[in-house]
C-alpha cells in the first residue's frame, strides 16, 4: 500500500510519486479525491481587496514558500519578485529638507567623490544642483562624518507617509552645504551632466573616478549660453568651504546668442554635446573646439548619446526625434555645407496624442543639415521633453514631450512606433527630466498637475500616482551605484522643485 507523502501524490500506473505543485507532462490526470490534494495543486490568489502593504507581503511570502515563484494575482501568474517590487514601489516613503527651495528646480545630479579629511581620503556623495535664480551649488550626502561648523545642516523631514509605523527602517542622509559651495551663474542653469559608463554590463556599476561635471547655463538677453566643466578628480578638502566651488569651474565654450537648452556626454568626457536654438553642437573638452553635427531652426530641447558614444538623439521642439552621427568630419561653426534632409512631419492624424491635443501645421516636412539618419526619425505629439537612453536594453530609449505623452523605443522599430506607453501623465509646456532606476526596473515622471508618477518600464502599469508637494517635480536623479562600502546604501531617487530637494525610497 503507497504511503501519503505531503506534497506529492502517488501515479499508480506509473508506480511513481510526483509532487503536487508541478505535474510531470504525460504523467496520468487521475488525482487524489480529497479536498486537501484538490487545493494542494493550485497556488492560492493573491487578494484583491484593499489592504495594507504588510498584509500583502505576508501573502506573497506565504504562497511564494509552499508554491513557488510563481503566484497567482488578478486571476494570472505573476512573478513573486516583481510583484513584491510593485507593492513596495506603490507605497515609496517621501522626505523633504527644509530650506533647499529653488536651489534644484533647474538641474540635479549625484556623484561620488573622495574628500580629504583629518583621518585621510574618504569616499563620499555630493549632490549637484542649479536652479532658475542662477545658483549652482553642491551638498555633501555621505553622512560619513560630523559636518564641520562652517556650513549648514538640512534634516530630512518625512512627508509620506505621515504614520510613523509604515515607515522605512532606511532613512536619507542629512544634507550638509559648506560656506562656499555655492556659486552665482552669469544665467539660468540648464543643464548638468556627469560621464556615464555605459558600457558596463551591470548598469548600478558605474565608474566611481569621474573627472568632472558639465554645466550649461541658458543665456540671457544680453548673451549666450556657456559650458562649465567642473574639476571632481582632486580631492575635495573637507571643512573648508568644499574647494569654493568657483576655484573648481573652467569656462569651456560660450556662444554669442545661443540659447543652450541641454548637453550630455560620453563616458570618458572627452566630448560633449549641447542643444541650442539653432542645432547640436559637439565639444571637444580638450581642445575646447566646437563644431555643428546638425543645424535646424527648431530648437533642441534634449539630447542623449547611445551606448556607443558615437549616435545622439536629439528631441526637438517640433516634436521630431532625430538621430545624428557624430562621426563625420568636423565642420566649422561658419560652414554651411552639411549635408541638407527634408524630414516630412507625419500625417495629423498619426501624430495625434490620446489628449486629442494637435495644431494644424503649415507646412508637410522641414530641413536640417547633418549626419542624420532621416530615416529613423519619429515624432512624439508635442515638443520632446526629456529622453533617457537605457542600459541593460541598449536598443530601447525613452521619450516623453510636453502633452504628457511617454513611450519607450525601440532603435530597430522606429518606424513601427513606440513598443510601450506610460499613460496618466500631466504637461502642457514645461521641460520635464524623467528617469529610470539603475536597474530599471521603473520609469519616475513628474507632472504640471504636481503629481509624481511611476510606472513598471517592462508592462507600462502605474503602480504610484500622489501629490505631495504644491510645485512641479521637474527634475530627478537616481544614484547609479555605490562605492565598496556601502553599495546602494541610498537606493532611491532624489527629486528636485521650486520648494526643494526631496528624496524618494521605492525600495
Amino acid at each position: 500500500m503507497p504511503q501519503d507523502l505531503p506534497g506529492f501524490y502517488y501515479d499508480a500506473e506509473k508506480n511513481r510519486y510526483f509532487p503536487l505543485k508541478s505535474p510531470i507532462p504525460g504523467s496520468s490526470s487521475s488525482r487524489p479525491s480529497s479536498s486537501a490534494s484538490t487545493s494542494a495543486q493550485k497556488p492560492p490568489p493573491i487578494s484583491t481587496k484593499k489592504q495594507g502593504k504588510h498584509g500583502k507581503v505576508v501573502k506573497m511570502v506565504h504562497v511564494r514558500e509552499l508554491c513557488g515563484n510563481s503566484i497567482i494575482s488578478n486571476k494570472k501568474k505573476v512573478d513573486f519578485q516583481q510583484q513584491y517590487e510593485n507593492i513596495r514601489a506603490s507605497k515609496p516613503t517621501i522626505w523633504k529638507y527644509e530650506g533647499t527651495q529653488r536651489v534644484a528646480d533647474a538641474a540635479l545630479e549625484h556623484v561620488y567623490v573622495n574628500i580629504q579629511t583629518l583621518d585621510g581620503v574618504v569616499e563620499s556623495e555630493l549632490l549637484l544642483t542649479g536652479g532658475v535664480n542662477r545658483n549652482f551649488s553642491s551638498y555633501e550626502a555621505g553622512g560619513f562624518a560630523e559636518p564641520a561648523d562652517n556650513g549648514t545642516h538640512y534634516m530630512p523631514d518625512v512627508v509620506q507617509p505621515l504614520n510613523i509605523e509604515n515607515q522605512t527602517s532606511i532613512k536619507p542622509p542629512r544634507l550638509w552645504k559648506a560656506i562656499g559651495s555655492r556659486t552665482v551663474m552669469p544665467s539660468n542653469v540648464s543643464c548638468i551632466k556627469i560621464p556615464r559608463n555605459h558600457h558596463h554590463p551591470q548598469a548600478i556599476d558605474v565608474d566611481l573616478s569621474v573627472s568632472h561635471a558639465i554645466i550649461t547655463t541658458l543665456g540671457s538677453e544680453t548673451s549666450g549660453g556657456s559650458i562649465y566643466s567642473v574639476n571632481l578628480s582632486e580631492p575635495f578638502e573637507y571643512g573648508v568651504g568644499i574647494d569654493m566651488l568657483n576655484e573648481r569651474m573652467d569656462m569651456i565654450s560660450s556662444t554669442s546668442k545661443s540659447t543652450i537648452w541641454t548637453a550630455d556626454c560620453v563616458s570618458n568626457g572627452n566630448r560633449t554635446v549641447i542643444g541650442t536654438d539653432t542645432g547640436a553642437a559637439l565639444v571637444h573638452m580638450e581642445s575646447e573646439r566646437r563644431s555643428w553635427i546638425f543645424r535646424s531652426k527648431s530648437d533642441v530641447l534634449s539630447l542623449q548619446f547611445d551606448c556607443s558614444g558615437n549616435i545622439v538623439l536629439c528631441g526637438l521642439r517640433n516634436g521630431a526625434i532625430l538621430t545624428v552621427d557624430t562621426r563625420q568630419k568636423p565642420q566649422d561653426l561658419r560652414d554651411k555645407h552639411l549635408p541638407k534632409h527634408q524630414i516630412p512631419f507625419p500625417s495629423i492624424k498619426a501624430s495625434q496624442s490620446s489628449s486629442g491635443r494637435n495644431k494644424k501645421r503649415d507646412n508637410k516636412w522641414f530641413e536640417v543639415r547633418g549626419n542624420v539618419h532621416h530615416t529613423r526619425s519619429m515624432f512624439m505629439p508635442s515638443s520632446v521633453s526629456c529622453l533617457v537612453a537605457l542600459n541593460l536594453y541598449d536598443q530601447y530609449f525613452l521619450a516623453s514631450s510636453m502633452d504628457g505623452t511617454v513611450r519607450l523605443y525601440d532603435h530597430r522599430l522606429t518606424q513601427r512606433g513606440a513598443v510601450q506607453m506610460y499613460e496618466g501623465n500631466f504637461n502642457s509646456h514645461t521641460r520635464i527630466q524623467m528617469g529610470v532606476d539603475p536597474s530599471e526596473r521603473f520609469v519616475m515622471s513628474g507632472g504640471e498637475d504636481f503629481y509624481l508618477r511611476l510606472w513598471r518600464l517592462k508592462s507600462g502599469e502605474m503602480l504610484y500616482e500622489d501629490k505631495f508637494m504644491n510645485s512641479v517635480p521637474s527634475v530627478l536623479c537616481w544614484p547609479r551605484g555605490g562605492g565598496s562600502n556601502r553599495r546602494d546604501y541610498f537606493p532611491g531617487a532624489w527629486l528636485g522643485s521650486r520648494e526643494g530637494l526631496f528624496y524618494v525610497n521605492t525600495s
